[in-house]
């Protein structure tokens, strides 16, 4: 049985290891989780590339938290324009493997809004800006496999199931927590395809549930929308995380777990958590966030929303 659990950090997970000539690419490494995981891999010799909206304060937030040798790469995930750039810059300067990609940026139960592309906001920058990112990067982690990617869930896709049939909420009236809710759970289905797909070529995909961390993710939050949170979503009393904490499950998954232990799962606290058919349920990720048939035909969905294909 592991020693990892809820307390356990990222330094935990890594003691002892040298990840030297480890090629990992990580999104959203200028605050919180991202960073913390882009501090500890480069402490202890991985080569990470980190992909974010903001330069400048990537650079600040690195330095200050004394990441090394951290490469930084402009891309706004709401915005597909940008990703496909972001990519093909990435691919065109010659690199020819990653080991570890770890899809962590995101927006939380923001108000209406659509992305560059006209897609619901959350949706359309949690699932669809890394779904077009990570297929697009996905033959280098094929190239060089073994290789792994971490999708970041949240439990959070409680709240919501993906509707297929209405992702933009054009016929159903926006709830902030509900659009996140269905972000989330696009994410945890995204690895569930992932894997299916890339398990014969070397690469191994799981999502990860970081635990209840203040970053800045919450940036968006209002008093109205935290009240809904506790008093309408049936959210249990949150027990919080420190950030190395909130990280570790990532880095846990992606480098140091068993593959075939957590490849196309759900994991949390540095494990792989149970399926569940009851929310207030804990630890457990919903039966409906697993569904191989779904996670099939969201892949379908996304790459016609997207106009872009991606089959191996």
């Amino acid at each position: 049985m592991s020693a990892f659990g809820f307390d356990t950090t990222t330094d935990d997970v890594l003691e002892g290891l040298d990840l030297t000539g480890t090629r990992a690419v990580i999104t959203g490494v200028s605050t919180g989780l991202g960073l913390e995981s882009a501090r500890s891999l480069s402490a202890h010799g991985a080569s990470v590339a980190g992909v974010v909206r903001n330069l400048d304060k990537a650079r600040d937030a690195l330095e200050e938290a004394g990441a090394q040798g951290v490469e930084l790469y402009e891309a706004d995930l709401a915005s597909l324009a940008s990703v496909r750039a972001f990519t093909d810059r990435f691919v065109s300067e010659g690199h020819d493997r990653i080991d570890l990609l770890i899809a962590n940026a995101g927006i939380m139960a923001c108000p209406q809004a659509t992305t560059n592309d006209g897609f619901e906001m959350q949706f359309g920058t949690n699932h669809l800006g890394h779904f077009v990112l990570v297929n697009r990067l996905v033959p280098l982690m094929v190239d060089g496999n073994p290789a792994r990617i971490v999708v970041l869930s949240s439990a959070g896709h409680r709240f919501g199931e993906v509707d297929l049939e209405d992702p933009g909420f054009e016929r159903t009236a926006y709830d902030e927590w509900v659009a996140y809710g269905r972000a989330k759970t696009a994410n945890a289905l995204f690895a569930v395809e992932l894997d299916r797909r890339l398990l014969d070529r070397g690469v191994r995909a799981a999502s990860v549930h970081p635990g209840g961390i203040i970053t800045e993710l919450g940036r968006h939050l209002t008093e109205e929308s935290v009240a809904a949170l506790l008093e309408n979503r049936g959210a249990r009393e949150l027990e919080w995380k420190t950030v190395p904490q909130g990280a570790a499950t990532s880095l846990w998954a992606g480098v140091v777990a068993d593959p075939d232990e957590v490849g196309g799962r759900y994991c949390e606290d540095c494990a792989v958590a149970p399926v569940i058919d009851d929310p207030e349920e804990s630890p457990g990720v919903m039966r409906y966030a697993t569904s191989p048939e779904v996670a099939r035909d969201l892949w379908t969905l996304s790459e016609e929303m997207v106009g872009e294909s991606f089959d191996l």
